[in-house]
């Protein structure tokens, strides 16, 4: 397994630098500079560690460990000139996995980075924990989904359905594989019950002001696409 490491650093020397060593060392390494929406790169490249620097354009390494945090728990660690006590308390609070203090050793560096890898995955599925189709994030471990900043929450059966259909996304799912998903203890779910749940999960989507994000293929199925 290549663990996939994406660094956020606005400095284009630090930045090759890492990139180049993380590459060395056997990393997949991508690097951003969509500083005005780091979140979007994230989703888009699901990276198993984030390097993170502090002071960024536009907003912050705070403000971006905040908006990661509200979708995975993929770990951070920051690496700043900022080094005073206050910053690594606030690193820390909002969600950082460790500090790493410019200028600093990149033997350090690699070695903070393995360490936590090893803690973060060694007894882990490597599988994301977020599933993310056209800015539309459902969050496998609260079973939540946000939609334009608003977090939706969702029955045991609506779900299921849109994990099915956005991890096909597409994809036409048939109607008999999603009311397969549906039975619970071998109990038969009619297909009423299929279609109620639905014409909820669309409901949720209109209401967050998403319009056909399912679409209904007569005779074959649903499709996300």
């Amino acid at each position: 397994m290549q663990f996939k490491i994406m660094t956020v650093e606005d400095d284009r020397a630090i930045r090759e630098m890492i990139a180049e060593n993380l590459t060395k060392w056997q990393f997949e390494a991508f690097t951003t500079t969509n500083f005005s929406n780091v979140l979007e790169d994230f989703l888009a490249e699901k990276p198993h560690l984030v390097l993170l620097d502090i002071n960024l354009p536009i907003y912050d390494g705070f403000y971006w460990c905040q908006k990661i945090r509200e979708v995975s728990k993929v770990p951070i660690l920051f690496i700043s000139s900022r080094n005073n006590n206050m910053d690594m308390v606030m690193a820390m609070n909002m969600g950082g996995d460790d500090f790493i203090s410019k200028p600093f050793s990149i033997e350090v560096l690699i070695a903070k980075i393995n360490a936590t890898l090893r803690r973060s995955y060694d007894y882990v599925d490597l599988q994301t924990d977020i599933l993310e189709h056209q800015g539309i994030i459902l969050n496998l471990d609260s079973g939540t989904l946000k939609i334009n900043e608003q977090i939706i929450d969702l029955s045991k059966n609506e779900y299921k359905l849109l994990h099915i259909l956005m991890k096909n996304h597409g994809k036409i799912v048939s109607r008999d594989k999603l009311l397969r998903s549906l039975w619970d203890d071998e109990r038969f779910v009619d297909d009423n019950t299929l279609t109620v749940n639905i014409n909820r999960l669309r409901k949720k989507f209109e209401s967050a002001g998403v319009g056909h994000f399912i679409e209904t293929k007569i005779g074959q199925g649903y499709i996300i696409p």
